[in-house]
């Protein structure tokens, strides 16, 4: 029961990381995207 808890606290963080990883790249790509058309116009 507590290796099995365990793991699966490990998945939630993981999963967390990945999706707080992905909305920050995707929002720093969108941000950057959105700044250097700015610059072009």
């Amino acid at each position: 029961m507590d290796s099995g808890f365990f793991s699966h606290v490990v998945l939630w963080v993981i999963g967390g990381i990945a999706a707080f990883g992905l909305i920050g790249t995707v929002g720093a790509l969108f941000s950057m995207g959105r700044t250097t058309n700015y610059k072009k116009h």
